[in-house]
C-alpha cells in the first residue's frame, strides 16, 4: 500500500505565504507525476499544478507567477510554495501521485487527507 502524507496548511493572511509538503511512503517501485488539486466549498475539484519525474511542470491559470511546485524523487516527496496569497486561495489542497507498487507493477493514482489553507483578507 500507499500513504500520502501532507503538511504545512494552515492561516495565513493576504499577501503571505505558506509551503506545503506531501511525502509517499509504502511499497513503491517509482512515481510518475504528483500534484496539488484544491477543493473550495461549494467548488469542484481543480488540478493546481503538477510536476513530473523528470521535473516538467504545470499549472492553473489562477496561480501562475505564485506558486511554484517541486519534488524530491529521493525523498518522495512533493512541495508547493505558494506566494502572494489570496483570499480565493482558500481551500483544502489535495496531493495526489501516480504511483508504481512493488506488489502490482501497475500505476494507480493516490490521494492525501487534504490539507486546509485559509487566507484571510
Amino acid at each position: 500500500q500507499v500513504q500520502l502524507v501532507e503538511s504545512g496548511g494552515g492561516l495565513v493572511q493576504a499577501g503571505g505565504s505558506l509551503r506545503l509538503s506531501c511525502a509517499a511512503s509504502g511499497s513503491i517501485l517509482s512515481i510518475n507525476t504528483m500534484g496539488w488539486y484544491r477543493q473550495a466549498p461549494g467548488k469542484q475539484r481543480e488540478l493546481v499544478a503538477a510536476i513530473t519525474k523528470g521535473g516538467i511542470t504545470n499549472y492553473v491559470d489562477s496561480v501562475k507567477g505564485r506558486f511554484t511546485i517541486s519534488r524530491d524523487n529521493a525523498k518522495n516527496t512533493v512541495y508547493l510554495q505558494m506566494n502572494s496569497l489570496k483570499p480565493e486561495d482558500t481551500a483544502v489542497y489535495y496531493c495526489n501521485a501516480d504511483v508504481m507498487t512493488i506488489s502490482t507493477m501497475r500505476e494507480a493514482d493516490y490521494w492525501g487527507q487534504g490539507t486546509q489553507v485559509t487566507v484571510s483578507s
